[in-house]
């Protein structure tokens, strides 16, 4: 293409734009709104998987062992555990360890009643490993092999709190695609009366335009850059607000709700706008352009008839 047809082309949809700017205007809020609710459920959903994420690699498997196992016994099992497949960490506590643990836990500020315990160990064969997954929803198959180990007493798990953050990411994405389908459904029928009204405003310009030998191509491509606009114009408004918008809110959640982004609770921090926007811009600028170039092309080839 000619840069000079281009610029006929661009020239022309503008115009059309500003020919029927409530409608032009009407197509470009719907987009951003639609745009929006996607950028902020991108977020939630890319916010709530890397909760999930990491909650996954804090969720390990407990196991216990049998009073009259020996240690030697203890490690040969834990040498057949980081050998099974999925298995990310393994870490092997010691009866010592444990009660270590558990003095500086329960008798902090109280040493004195440790100390009348002196050399006896209440938590003898108490040494255990913790175990770390990969994948955590493989978590039932290691749980059943741990408990088909000979020498094993008890083995303790939970995937409570990843079933919840799965629980929650998937009405999210449900609720997202919803409201979003709506929008999308609103915006292609606002653009298509937009270009449908604008291929009227020229409809003798156009049968003038095919008189003199203009091509199809040359009558309707200043239509699909008319949507191509609407739809650029309707992803970069609510991008740019977007990113105000979360980096605002990710500052203010950091340094007013601490406890949640803390080490005692990093399982709740937040992703940082530098790592999910790369991503986000990608998307909803293709859905915008998309939703123009595609809804634009199919109207003008259905209702202008030249």
């Amino acid at each position: 293409m000619r840069i000079s047809t281009l610029l006929y082309c661009l020239k022309q949809g503008i115009i059309n734009i500003c020919r029927n700017v409530l409608f032009s205007l009407a197509s470009v809020a719907t987009i951003s709104a639609c745009i929006f609710l996607f950028c902020l459920f991108f977020s939630l959903i890319a916010n709530v998987q890397n909760i999930t994420h990491t909650a996954e690699t804090k969720v390990g498997i407990t196991v216990f062992f049998n009073d009259d196992i020996n240690e030697q016994d203890i490690l040969t099992i834990g040498n057949e555990i980081k050998q099974q497949p999925n298995v990310r960490e393994i870490r092997y506590i010691s009866a010592e360890e444990a009660w270590e643990g558990f003095q500086k836990e329960y008798f902090k500020d109280m040493e004195g009643l440790a100390e009348g315990f002196a050399d006896d160990n209440p938590l003898a064969g108490s040494a255990s490993y913790e175990i770390f997954l990969e994948d955590i929803s493989k978590q039932n198959e290691m749980v059943t092999y741990l408990n088909g180990t000979a020498g094993v007493r008890r083995v303790v798990y939970s995937n409570a709190v990843v079933a919840g953050f799965s629980s929650l990411n998937r009405i999210i994405g449900g609720l997202s695609a919803v409201i979003i389908g709506i929008l999308l459904a609103v915006s292609v029928f606002l653009i298509s009366n937009t270009i449908h009204v604008a291929a009227a405003f020229r409809k003798n310009e156009n049968e003038i335009m095919r008189l003199i030998g203009a091509t199809n191509f040359m009558i309707r491509a200043p239509f699909v850059v008319e949507g191509v606009i609407l739809g650029l114009l309707g992803a970069v408004i609510p991008l740019s607000g977007m990113y105000y918008i979360y980096h605002r809110a990710v500052g203010y959640i950091m340094n007013n709700f601490g406890f949640l982004t803390g080490d005692a609770a990093g399982v709740f921090n937040l992703l940082p706008a530098e790592a999910i926007f790369p991503s986000m811009v990608s998307v909803a600028l293709g859905l915008g352009v998309g939703i123009g170039f595609f809804v634009s092309f199919f109207t003008i080839r259905k209702h202008l008839k030249v």
